[in-house]
C-alpha cells in the first residue's frame, strides 16, 4: 500500500503532491487528537506543539503542514509577525509576537497565508468545484468564532469534499465544508 501511495505521488503535479501529503498528515491525527483543548501552553521553539491528544482547529493544520511538508507554522508565522507585526490583528492586546500562541490563532493564519500568496478565490454559494485536497479553508462558527479546516480527498456522493478538523471532539473527517460561512480559501505553494 505504501508503495502504491509513493507511485501515485511521483506522477501527480507538485501542488497535488503537497495536497495529498497535507491530507494524509491531517488524517493521521484522527483517533490520536481526541479532545478540544484551547489552553495557552508554553511551547518549545521551533517545532513546539501541545500534547497530541488535544488541541484546537489550528493544531490540525499546524501538524498537517509540519508532518506532511516539514513546514513549521510556529516558526514561519513568528518570523513574519516579528518583521510585520503592524499588519496582524491586535485583538489579543499583545504589543509583540508570542511564539507560544500566534500560530494557533485563525486570524493570524489568514493574514500569514494571504501575505505569502496562498489565497484562492472563495466559491460562489453552493459551488465547491475549486477546492483541492489539502486546501485550507477558514470559516466563522456561531456567527463570530473563527475556525479552520483541511479539505479532504474524500467526497460526498454529490462531489462535495469532506474536511478534516477539530471543532470540539478531536480531529475528525466529516461533511462540513458548507456548514459555516467561509471566510478564506488557501492553497500551500
Amino acid at each position: 500500500m505504501k508503495f502504491l501511495a509513493l507511485l501515485l505521488l511521483s506522477v501527480l503535479p507538485l501542488h497535488a503532491q503537497s495536497g495529498a501529503k497535507i491530507v494524509e498528515a491531517a488524517r493521521r491525527q484522527i483517533g490520536v487528537t481526541t479532545a478540544y483543548v484551547p489552553d495557552y501552553v508554553q511551547l518549545g521553539f521551533p517545532n513546539g506543539d501541545v500534547p497530541r491528544d488535544g488541541g484546537v482547529c489550528t493544531d490540525v493544520v499546524i501538524r498537517a503542514l509540519r508532518d506532511g511538508l516539514s513546514q513549521d507554522l510556529q516558526k514561519l508565522v513568528n518570523e513574519d509577525m516579528r518583521a510585520n507585526f503592524s499588519v496582524y490583528q491586535k485583538d489579543w492586546g499583545l504589543s509583540k509576537p508570542d511564539k507560544n500562541i500566534d500560530h494557533r490563532r485563525v486570524p493570524n493564519l489568514r493574514t500569514f497565508f494571504k501575505r505569502k500568496g496562498f489565497e484562492q478565490p472563495l466559491p460562489k454559494a453552493g459551488d465547491v468545484g475549486n477546492f483541492q485536497p489539502g486546501d485550507i479553508v477558514t470559516c466563522t462558527v456561531a456567527k463570530k468564532l473563527p475556525h479552520v479546516m483541511v479539505v479532504s480527498d474524500h467526497k460526498m456522493p454529490d462531489g462535495r469534499p469532506m474536511v478534516i478538523h477539530n471543532i470540539g471532539g478531536g480531529a475528525q473527517e466529516e461533511d462540513a465544508l458548507t456548514t459555516f460561512p467561509l471566510t478564506g480559501h488557501y492553497r500551500w505553494k
